[in-house]
């Protein structure tokens, strides 16, 4: 393929990218889907021919590509969450009841499925298998933008404190699969070490204790803790400089945005805390750190373009990919269970960890059942589950890797197309029941 080529498809596929949105917003067809079909046409045309689209010779480069475009994505999602999280405030704690659920609950029984599901109906090795639990365990509602929170609130669009009563411009459904998706990207760090650490020799009693020591404490503290500081000293530079030089947030330069993303994740990368954790708490702390400032919704509005551009070269390329063989490896099992995860293993999981014992519905971070339903329904897969893969093939042989490959590709485009068609839907039923029952 040409440069000019290159730079033509490129071109047309930004202005899609740009349009989409605004077309698709009243109909059942996502961004994410058209990005995709258009991705499979380009894949037909003979330009595509001589490029090798096989994720197995570019591991490093797809490695890096989704771990950037996760990146992007987690600190566009701890700007726009509105609803703050006191660290020292238990009722602040409790309104993110329903996020700490699916985390808790949700996100190990998904693992725990998967590889079930791997292991006794795929006929993977126990190893292999879990670490395809932890690789498909991650959401990414950024491919399913009606679930997703909007851009964040400010004082000169509304908003405001939060109370115990439940905001109007509060939706616990599009919170809950936001930031759900904002920390369990980081979260199924832990399981991908388990299931590579096994892959690498299996695993003993001082295996186990190191991993929990270290992989799910050590890490998790010192990713978070990195982010909460960072986002803590660059809001204090943004916004209470004494040096009106210095006050970005006066100045309205947004780039500040992407800086604290690349310092929390270096900084956390080089103390081997894990760096994702350490964006979306840096970007929460950060929005935090004043929270109606309009300078918050400057921050985000980077973010969120750049999130765009990189995702949508994910979608090409994989639905290039499609085209140019990547689903060869994909039998009956894969398609198992692929459409179990997605029907099935989620949606059940999804109920349990928000039904058992769940906060009253009439307060913030409480849901009646039909909420609790979508909430376990869209959890979307996408691009975190293509960099775990990837991260995983690139640290260790993985037995079955272009099946793997295929499966994860499959599930990606499987949840694609399933949440993209009733999400528009879906979210119009409830945000119309929801106004009806408070008008």
């Amino acid at each position: 393929m040409t440069g000019g080529a290159v730079y033509l498809l490129l071109g047309l596929s930004l202005l899609l990218a740009i349009v989409l949105p605004q077309v698709t917003r009243r109909i059942a067809l996502s961004p994410p889907m058209v990005l995709v079909g258009v991705g499979m046409l380009i894949g037909l045309l003979p330009l595509t021919d001589s490029i090798s689209l096989e994720p197995q010779d570019h591991r490093d480069l797809v490695t890096h590509v989704t771990e950037f475009t996760v990146l992007v994505s987690l600190m566009g999602v701890g700007l726009a969450i509105d609803r703050t999280l006191d660290l020292r405030s238990w009722r602040s704690w409790r309104t993110w009841s329903p996020v700490w659920r699916l985390l808790l609950v949700t996100m190990p029984l998904t693992i725990l499925g998967i590889t079930l599901l791997g292991w006794w109906v795929a006929g993977l090795t126990p190893a292999v298998a879990l670490l395809l639990g932890g690789t498909l365990s991650p959401t990414d509602p950024v491919l399913a933008s009606d679930v997703q929170v909007g851009e964040p609130l400010t004082d000169d669009v509304g908003g405001g404190p939060d109370d115990e009563d439940r905001p109007e411009e509060d939706d616990d459904i599009r919170f809950a699969l936001t930031a759900e998706a904002g920390l369990n990207d980081g979260l199924a760090f832990p399981f991908v070490h388990l299931g590579l650490l096994a892959v690498a020799g299996g695993l003993g009693v001082g295996d186990v204790g190191a991993w929990l020591g270290w992989y799910v404490a050590g890490k998790i503290v010192v990713g978070v803790g990195i982010g909460l500081l960072a986002g803590w000293l660059l809001g204090r530079q943004a916004f209470r400089a004494r040096a009106d030089t210095l006050r970005l947030a006066d100045h309205g330069e947004p780039l500040l945005a992407l800086a604290a993303l690349l310092a929390a994740y270096g900084a956390a990368e080089l103390l081997h805390g894990y760096g994702f954790l350490a964006v979306f708490a840096c970007a929460m702390r950060l929005r935090a750190s004043a929270h109606g400032h309009s300078y918050q919704r400057a921050m985000h509005a980077v973010v969120d373009r750049l999130e765009r551009l990189m995702t949508l070269l994910v979608l090409l390329v994989l639905g290039m990919a499609m085209t140019q063989g990547l689903l060869r490896h994909l039998d009956w099992r894969g398609v198992v269970l692929a459409l179990a995860l997605v029907l099935v293993v989620r949606p059940v999981t999804g109920y349990v960890g928000l039904r058992v014992l769940a906060r009253d519905e009439r307060r913030a971070g409480g849901l009646d059942h039909g909420e609790m339903a979508a909430v376990a329904f869209f959890g979307v897969r996408g691009v975190g589950s293509l960099f775990y893969l990837a991260y995983a093939a690139s640290h260790e042989h993985l037995p079955d890797e272009p099946w793997l490959w295929s499966t994860v590709a499959f599930t990606v485009i499987v949840s694609v197309l399933l949440h993209g068609v009733t999400a528009t839907p879906a979210m119009a039923r409830l945000d119309a029941r929801r106004g009806s029952s408070s008008g």
